[in-house]
C-alpha cells in the first residue's frame, strides 16, 4: 500500500493485523471492506484500493502498478509516507494511468479516472498550477487568498472529524462504584470518562532561503490563516537564523503582517543553514512551543550549505520532543526530482511524512493525514 502512495503508517499495520486475526481473512468481502475503510485516507484511495486488494489477495491482474517520486523505497526510510499522487518514473516504462500529475501545466491530455472537464472553474485550474508557473499578478493574489482560506477549510474539517470520533462515551468503572456504595453497590448512578481535550499544535518552520523564493508568498499567506484559524500554532522563518514570526503573523491584517514580517526577516533571500536554524529552535523555543500532540512542519527544498551532519543530529533531536514531523518540499514534484543532497538524505530518516507542496491541491491533500494525529 505504501508503494502504491497510500498514508498507511505503523497504526494502520496493527489495526489490520488484528483484523487479520479476528477471522476476517477467512471472509475475503467483509476484508476487502474493513481494510478499504482503513486505508482509504481520501477518493483517489478509494478508487484504486480494490484493484489493489484483487491483485495481492485474489491474484487477479491489476491494471498498473503505481510508483511514486521520493517514496518510502527511494529514501531508504519504512517510516516515510506519501499523501500525493506523484508523477509516475519515466524510466520505468509501467506508468499509472490512474494517477493525477502534480503539476496542471506539464499534464498530460490523458488523464486515467479524473480527466481535465469542460467548462472548469478556475479556482479548480489555480489549484493544479505550480507557484513558480504563477507570473499574472492577479493569479498570484487569488492563489494567496485561496491559501488563506485552505487553512481555515482545514481547520474546519479536522475539528469535524475530531468531534465525530467523540460520538458515545465511556463508563468510569471505579468512579461509578465509589459513587453507589449507599445504594449498596448497584449501579444506579453511571460515572462517564471526561474526555480531556488534546488540541493539535501546528509548528511550522519556512525555507526563505533564495532558492525557495517562488514558493515563499504562497506559504507565508497560508501560514497566515494557520494562525488565525488553528487554536494552537506557531511559525518560524529561518534562512542563515532563526526567525520567530508567530506575533507578526497574527495581524489580522495580511498586508500589515507581511510588513511586519519584513523588517523582522532580515537576510531572506540568502543561503540556507537548516542545521543551525534547528540547532536555535531545539535550544530556545523548543521545549515552550512544543508538546505530546505537536506537529512540526518544515517546509524547505532541503539545500543544506551548513554542516549536514548537524542537521541529522537536530532532527533526531526534533524527532524526541514531538509527534510527527512533517516535511513539505514543493521541489519533490519536479519531473526528475530524487533526494541526493546531503542536507535532505541526513533529515529523512526522522520524517513521518515526506510530501511535495507545490500547488494549493497538494496542501489540501495534507488534511487526511493531519486527521489522523
Amino acid at each position: 500500500m505504501r508503494d502504491s502512495g497510500f498514508a498507511v503508517g505503523p497504526r494502520e499495520g496493527q489495526d489490520a493485523a488484528s483484523l487479520m486475526a479476528a477471522g476476517y481473512v477467512g471472509k475475503p468481502g467483509l476484508l476487502r471492506s474493513a481494510f478499504k475503510h482503513l486505508f482509504s485516507a481520501r477518493k483517489s484511495d478509494w478508487d484504486r484500493f480494490d484493484g489493489l486488494f484483487d491483485a495481492f489477495w485474489l491474484g487477479k491482474r491489476v491494471r498498473s502498478r503505481s510508483r511514486t517520486i521520493g517514496s518510502t523505497r527511494s529514501a531508504n526510510s519504512p517510516s516515510l509516507k506519501s499523501l500525493q499522487d506523484r508523477k509516475s518514473e519515466s524510466a520505468g516504462g509501467d506508468a499509472a494511468t490512474d494517477q493525477i500529475p502534480s503539476d496542471g501545466n506539464d499534464a498530460p491530455e490523458d488523464r486515467g479516472g479524473e480527466g481535465r472537464m469542460e467548462g472548469a472553474s478556475r479556482a479548480q485550474n489555480l489549484s493544479e498550477v505550480d507557484f513558480r508557473k504563477m507570473a499574472d499578478p492577479d493569479q498570484i493574489e487569488e492563489a494567496h487568498e485561496v491559501a488563506a482560506r485552505l487553512a481555515k477549510t482545514m481547520r474546519t474539517r479536522l475539528t469535524r472529524r475530531d468531534l465525530a470520533r467523540r460520538h458515545g462515551y465511556r463508563l468510569d468503572l471505579r468512579r461509578t462504584i465509589h459513587s453507589n456504595i449507599s445504594h449498596g453497590g448497584v449501579p444506579i448512578s453511571l460515572v462517564k470518562r471526561q474526555h480531556k481535550p488534546k488540541p493539535l499544535r501546528l509548528v511550522m518552520l519556512l525555507d526563505a532561503s533564495g532558492s525557495m523564493s517562488m514558493y515563499t508568498g504562497v506559504f507565508l499567506r497560508f501560514i497566515h490563516g494557520v494562525l488565525d484559524e488553528f487554536r494552537e500554532a506557531e511559525a518560524f522563518l529561518f534562512h542563515t537564523r532563526l526567525a520567530y514570526v508567530s506575533d507578526a503573523m497574527k495581524e489580522k491584517d495580511a498586508g500589515r503582517a507581511l510588513d511586519r514580517l519584513s523588517i523582522m526577516a532580515q537576510g531572506a533571500g540568502g543561503g540556507t543553514k537548516i542545521g543551525e536554524s534547528l540547532q536555535t529552535f531545539n535550544r530556545w523555543h523548543a521545549a515552550r512551543v512544543l508538546h505530546s500532540r505537536s506537529c512540526v512542519m518544515i517546509v524547505s527544498d532541503g539545500y543544506e550549505t551548513g554542516d549536514a551532519a548537524m542537521l541529522g543530529r537536530e532532527m533526531a533531536a526534533l524527532a524526541r520532543r514531538c509527534r510527527r514531523i512533517v516535511w513539505l518540499n514543493p521541489m519533490m514534484a519536479w519531473e526528475g526530482y530524487a533526494p541526493e543532497a546531503a542536507g535532505i538524505k541526513a533529515a529523512l530518516p526522522y520524517v513521518d511524512l515526506y510530501a511535495p507542496a507545490n500547488t494549493l491541491k497538494s496542501l489540501t491533500e495534507l488534511e487526511p493525514y493531519l486527521a489522523k494525529l
